[in-house]
């Protein structure tokens, strides 16, 4: 199996593309946020873009952090990550899906009678998952900047199998996103968020 995916090297440069991709995202997800009553539909759009990537670096996270507590060698060898952010880490993910949960329900879920308490603990949110994300944004950017692309380097990518498959995991995450962000466009539009 290791030959195949690149073992802990290969999930460290996939959770360094995704976060890449992630970033670049957020950061024109958080330029809607300056007028996000004319830009809701973008906002929403970038958004469901962002759900798929988000739940496979959730996944690569959470498959580095199990293998670790089980006592993987290679994964034990890596260690954790330093004590912040491995405390961080679980708050992370709990306040991303409260975000993105919050953020879907608000557009296709909700009755519009419970669109300004939504939309009151959507923002709510936002403050403490930006809070958070900030930290866990500085503790890793530097890891970030070096191994996102490795498997996208000629010279790099043939040192760990399996980079042909973690650039399809990335392209299909993007590809199910924007599948996502055209669906929910037509929720986004005729109706004000408060």
């Amino acid at each position: 199996m290791r030959r195949r995916v690149g073992g802990v090297e290969g999930n460290t440069r996939l959770t360094g593309s995704l976060a890449a991709v992630i970033f670049v995202l957020l950061a024109a997800e958080g330029v809607t946020i300056l007028s996000v009553q004319r830009l809701l539909t973008a906002h929403v759009f970038i958004g469901a873009i962002l759900i798929p990537p988000i739940a496979v670096k959730i996944g690569s996270t959470t498959w580095r952090m199990l293998r670790y507590y089980t006592g993987h060698g290679a994964y034990r060898r890596k260690g954790p990550p330093r004590p912040l952010l491995r405390i961080l880490g679980p708050v992370v993910v709990i306040l991303t899906v409260l975000l993105f949960v919050s953020g879907v329900g608000l557009v296709v879920g909700a009755p519009v009678s419970w669109r300004p308490a939504l939309f009151t603990l959507h923002r709510a949110i936002f403050v403490a998952w930006f809070g958070v994300m900030v930290i866990h944004v500085l503790g890793h950017v530097v890891e970030t900047a070096r191994v996102a692309p490795r498997d996208w380097l000629a010279r790099t990518r043939r040192h760990v199998d399996g980079a042909t498959a973690r650039q399809w995991v990335l392209g299909a995450s993007l590809a199910a996103g924007l599948v996502l962000g055209l669906t929910l466009i037509p929720y986004a539009t005729g109706w004000r968020l408060v």
